[in-house]
């Protein structure tokens, strides 16, 4: 679920959406966690290196990666220098075209093979509710990787009463189809795995009750998405930047 192959992954703290299935809210808080170089954590990950095979590499997820533009930089650039194949998790919230970001942006996508692209909810006051925040950063973000032919994997979470209606995943299957550089699209049906952090963490869990979704919804959200046209992560080689 991390990328192709078998893939170290990086976790970094900090991220504004505020997602009611966040699994990781421990992750939320900017400016905390444990500081680490990019050499620092690029040498732990070589360590690994004869595990991954042909198609494993490097994911770094969060939180949201790309609040910490400067270190994945470093980071890919040196991984890149090494070999080895980038992929970032990422919910796309942060996207701007203004500057500074916006060259950072452009210089980060020259040495990342892949993103794992989370689109939480396809309508703008829906996806607020969802996760406290627009979605308007986020599909230009997805409209703009098209440009650039970068590839993709777009993920989204099926949430029964949120997400999980037929009007809702129409749209958003009309959206990935004006995109030219998907390569694969998956549903993540929503689990209730990370709800005791937020006990501990003393919050209220918004989705109490909410069960995960019905096997035939999860298969009709499948079918509205067609899922099984999209195979390029299957016949794409490995290709590193």
């Amino acid at each position: 679920v991390d990328g192709p192959g078998i893939r170290f992954i990086v976790f970094t703290q900090g991220c504004r959406m505020r997602c009611e299935f966040c699994h990781n809210p421990d992750t939320w808080k900017i400016g905390t966690g444990t500081e680490r170089t990019a050499d620092d954590v690029l040498a732990e990950a070589l360590k690994y290196q004869e595990f991954w095979g042909e198609k494993g590499g490097i994911t770094v997820s969060g939180g949201e990666p790309l609040l910490q533009m400067d270190f994945l930089i470093d980071l890919f650039q040196k991984a890149k220098a090494a070999g080895v194949h980038t992929t970032i998790d990422t919910c796309g919230q942060p996207f701007t075209k203004a500057e500074p970001f916006f060259s950072k942006f452009n210089t980060l996508m020259e040495y990342t093979d892949l993103l794992l692209f989370d689109i939480k909810h396809i309508d703008n006051d829906a996806h607020k509710k969802l996760t406290k925040q627009a979605n308007t950063p986020i599909l230009e973000m997805a409209t703009y990787l098209s440009e650039i032919q970068k590839p993709v994997w777009i993920r989204h979470v099926l949430v029964p009463h949120r997400s999980d209606y037929d009007e809702y995943l129409i749209r958003l299957d009309a959206f990935i189809q004006t995109l030219q550089n998907v390569d694969k699209v998956e549903i993540l049906p929503y689990h209730t795995m990370g709800k005791y952090k937020w006990q501990e963490m003393g919050l209220k869990y918004p989705l109490e009750g909410i069960e995960p979704p019905a096997e035939d919804r999860v298969k009709n959200a499948k079918e509205l998405l067609h899922v099984a046209d999209y195979t390029g992560y299957k016949n794409r080689k490995l290709q590193l930047v």
